[in-house]
């Protein structure tokens, strides 16, 4: 906690946002302004990931989830950020398919070593095909 007030932390979300949305308004008093750290440097400030893709991993990932306010945020986020509505769209088949390959190798219990052996000799090959 960095110790600032209830009031100065809305005042600076507000600034921010342009309101206080209600799902950061109920966060209890001594944990909001920690919270609002987290969400304005990861959601809103430029980080290793530039915020077009982390958006779209939110969209894609929380199709998964089924959480549909997370896949609204994500969505509009990514939108703001300058995603088109087709590689949201990518995005989310990328994540359909991502999916299906976890279901398919741990059900049917594919050997790891065999697989990280596999995908080490695929790398090699398609980087020396260039």
């Amino acid at each position: 906690m960095t110790g600032r007030s209830r009031s100065e932390v809305e005042s600076e979300i507000k600034e921010t946002l342009g309101l206080v949305p209600h799902f950061l308004a109920q966060i209890p008093e001594e944990m909001l302004d920690a919270e609002w750290e987290i969400f304005k440097r990861i959601e809103l400030g430029e980080t290793l990931i530039p915020n077009k893709y982390k958006e779209l991993m939110g969209v894609a990932l929380h199709s998964e989830t089924k959480c549909r306010y997370c896949t609204l945020f994500h969505t509009e986020a990514a939108k703001m950020f300058g995603a088109t509505d087709e590689e949201i769209q990518e995005a989310v088949l990328y994540a359909k398919n991502s999916v299906g390959w976890s279901v398919y190798l741990n059900g049917s219990r594919q050997d790891y070593d065999q697989f990280a052996e596999e995908l080490g000799q695929m790398k090699d090959y398609m980087a020396a095909k260039g």
